[in-house]
């Protein structure tokens, strides 16, 4: 506790010095943060990122049936389970598979999982430098997920330094990414918790150490309104802001409101950014990110979890998928977006101003299971190929052409296929780079170039990213005709850098 307060005095001291020397402070309302909010560039220009979902549901044994990552909730049944409504027979199956398996949940509960958690084939530096290979600028592991087990040094007593791996497991990523020259980032889904384990309190007893688990102190269905709740939301938090110092901080569930929560959720946004301008002599390095629409864009990045923009965004944002069909690992589980889909839908939020992150769903002993890695290696030529035009790229007038609509929106992500007719376009350097997003057969046709229209200028050279063989193409009132090369490189996605 007293190294804490040594922190927090030296915090407070950053923070006046800032605000003396480096002009107004960012203020605890929204329209503050909206005004002083600064993506910064290694986040715009870094395009790729890697989100690891890794903890308790990831050991549990082979043959569960379809839970996504709740596991902790509906293997408890259906009495008093709140999202039952919506899965009822999904839940009992789970529970049914569970005690068959494991022994009555009465007897055998979620708490009774962690031993099973021992991460006994985690490298994290392994992990980094594989998805730094793949074309990765930064990782952003899940520090704590609706379990409400935090997988760092936490002052909650269920963590993953007290039992399970029994490791620091932010520190060591955190380490990893800089050791590789990765961004670090920290992502928590901590304020579903008293309703996620709302089911599981008919076996437990208040005051005990599993209460603490399963969050009993706090109600589950108007926790949102408890004081009590939203003050150790934002305590924990702050205790990873202030121990790990993350370069990103996504908040990926609800927070404490004005309304109900005395504004503490935009107090812990505001005070992390105000953090890191006190580290930065003023400016701002870091990334907050959060899920939620409503708000001005402007004062955070949007993260549109599985989901899609429909056209180029004024402000940076971030498109989250996964691998793994379930976020958390799941043998026998297989994401229903194919590997071309998904490479498509990646250059398709680059064009229109998105950063993408990929999520990988670690195994419980903490290695990549063989199916992520082939979306993995997917992404590994994309950007071998095309990285020129990802990399440090902006949107271009328009994000692109083509048959294939996309709908706007979080929970609208693109699962139909692309064709050779659909092109998206970003900029760089005075260049244009056009990426046709399915492996064409015939001369591609960029109808958006065709002469007189937005392309201004003459165009007097195309080359085909990862590729020396020259390009043969003509320009006409009908649009560009890139003759169909020779050999095209093996890339899901064929980029052009078009220039005058």
């Amino acid at each position: 506790m007293k190294n804490m307060k040594l922190k927090r005095v030296a915090y407070a001291a950053m923070i006046f010095w800032m605000g003396t020397s480096c002009g107004a402070q960012i203020e605890p309302t929204w329209e503050s943060l909206a005004a002083n909010y600064r993506v910064p560039d290694w986040f715009v220009d870094g395009k790729l990122g890697v989100w690891f979902h890794w903890g308790i549901p990831s050991s549990i044994d082979d043959g569960r049936p379809h839970d996504g990552s709740h596991y902790g909730a509906w293997m408890y049944g259906t009495e008093g389970q709140l999202s039952a409504a919506k899965h009822p027979e999904a839940v009992q199956k789970l529970t049914d598979w569970h005690n068959n398996h494991y022994g009555h949940y009465s007897e055998f509960g979620y708490e009774d999982l962690i031993p099973r958690f021992k991460a006994e084939k985690w490298d994290p530096d392994a992990l980094v430098r594989e998805v730094k290979d793949v074309g990765a600028k930064f990782i952003m592991p899940v520090a704590c997920h609706h379990d409400n087990f935090d997988m760092y040094a936490s002052s909650h007593p269920w963590n993953s330094v007290d039992m399970g791996p029994r490791r620091d497991t932010l520190k060591e990523w955190k380490a990893a990414a800089q050791k590789e020259g990765l961004k670090f980032g920290v992502s928590t889904h901590l304020y579903w918790s008293p309703r996620f384990f709302n089911s599981a309190r008919k076996c437990q007893t208040e005051g005990t150490l599993e209460a603490k688990l399963f969050n009993m102190e706090y109600p589950p269905k108007n926790y949102h309104a408890s004081d009590a709740w939203n003050q150790h939301w934002y305590d924990r938090c702050w205790e990873i802001i202030e121990k790990y110092d993350p370069d990103m901080f996504n908040n990926d569930s609800p927070y404490p409101t004005i309304k109900d929560g005395n504004g503490l959720g935009l107090k812990l946004f505001t005070e992390f950014v105000k953090k890191d301008q006190a580290q930065n002599g003023g400016k701002q390095d870091c990334v907050l990110s959060f899920k939620n629409p409503n708000e001005n864009k402007k004062a955070f990045t949007y993260n549109m979890e599985r989901g899609s923009a429909a056209e180029i965004e004024p402000e940076p944002w971030m498109w989250a998928t996964d691998l793994s069909g379930t976020w958390f690992y799941r043998d026998g589980a297989r994401n229903r977006m194919s590997i071309p889909v998904m490479v498509g839908n990646a250059i398709d939020s680059v064009s229109k101003n998105g950063v993408i992150m990929l999520n990988i769903a670690l195994k419980g002993d903490g290695s990549i299971p063989e199916y992520q890695m082939e979306y993995l290696n997917a992404f590994r030529k994309l950007m071998k190929f095309n990285g020129e035009g990802i990399y440090g790229s902006r949107p271009w007038k328009v994000f692109g052409e083509g048959p294939l609509v996309i709908k706007d929106g979080r929970g609208s992500e693109n699962l139909k296929p692309w064709c050779p007719q659909d092109i998206r376009f970003t900029t760089k350097g005075g260049s244009l780079y056009a990426f046709v997003l399915a492996v064409p057969t015939e001369d591609i046709v960029i109808k958006t170039l065709r002469k007189d229209g937005i392309y201004e200028g003459s165009i007097e050279k195309i080359k085909m990213l990862g590729s020396k063989e020259p390009i043969q193409w003509k320009r006409s009132a009908d649009g560009l005709i890139i003759k169909l090369p020779t050999k095209l490189p093996d890339s899901p996605v064929i980029g052009f850098r078009i220039s005058d």
